[in-house]
């Protein structure tokens, strides 16, 4: 007897499934394989309500073990009640707008902190350097929308591009309507909560 693992995904979530089981469900799968001794389980899908794909997962030991000690260094943040690092993921950057919403106003002395001070340093050159590559991009952008003028697409051995005119939309012009019925400001108050801003100087 092996292990069914059954999931469903919607329109949006199909787009995951594109080249098969996506990482997070091979991890969870793979967990289930380390506790119950199992050597494969089969991964059901139901994409967009219409197309249901079975994929096959192998039991994977070298994976297993880097799981488990992953979920051991977890585990013992818990115990201890330590804020694991930050490791650069969407999760970490929401969990630390949760944990520190707001700034207290003081200054705190980094430049004694080797570590932190050569992560600072890091910092401002990676900066630097996605600010000239993103300059390149815009640079080399341009260059084939001059090349394409008014054509909607242009063709390469190897690939394409194209450069379309999305369609027209019609949208509420809030300040006009403020201003010949500022009433409605006080009716319909809408509170947009500040967030705190990283700056780098």
């Amino acid at each position: 007897m092996q292990i069914l693992e059954c999931k469903t995904a919607g329109i949006n979530g199909a787009r995951l499934w594109k080249e098969g089981v996506p990482e997070y469900v091979q991890l969870q799968v793979m967990h289930q394989l380390a506790v119950t001794g199992k050597q494969a389980a089969d991964v059901a899908v139901l994409l967009g309500g219409q197309t249901l794909e079975i994929h096959r997962i192998e039991r994977d030991e070298q994976m297993i073990a880097r799981l488990i000690e992953l979920e051991r260094k977890f585990w013992h943040y818990v115990e201890t009640d330590t804020p694991p690092p930050a490791d650069g993921s969407a999760s970490a950057e929401t969990a630390l707008r949760a944990l520190y919403p707001e700034d207290n106003g003081q200054t705190v002395d980094f430049s004694g902190r080797a570590g932190l001070a050569a992560a600072y340093l890091e910092l401002k050159a990676v900066r630097q350097y996605i600010s000239e590559k993103e300059t390149r991009e815009a640079q080399l952008k341009q260059l084939l929308q001059q090349a394409m003028g008014e054509a909607t697409r242009a063709e390469f051995s190897n690939g394409f591009i194209s450069w379309r005119k999305a369609k027209n939309s019609i949208g509420l012009d809030v300040p006009q309507l403020l201003k010949e019925k500022p009433h409605l400001q006080a009716k319909y108050p809408l509170l947009k909560t500040g967030a705190r801003r990283f700056l780098v100087g």
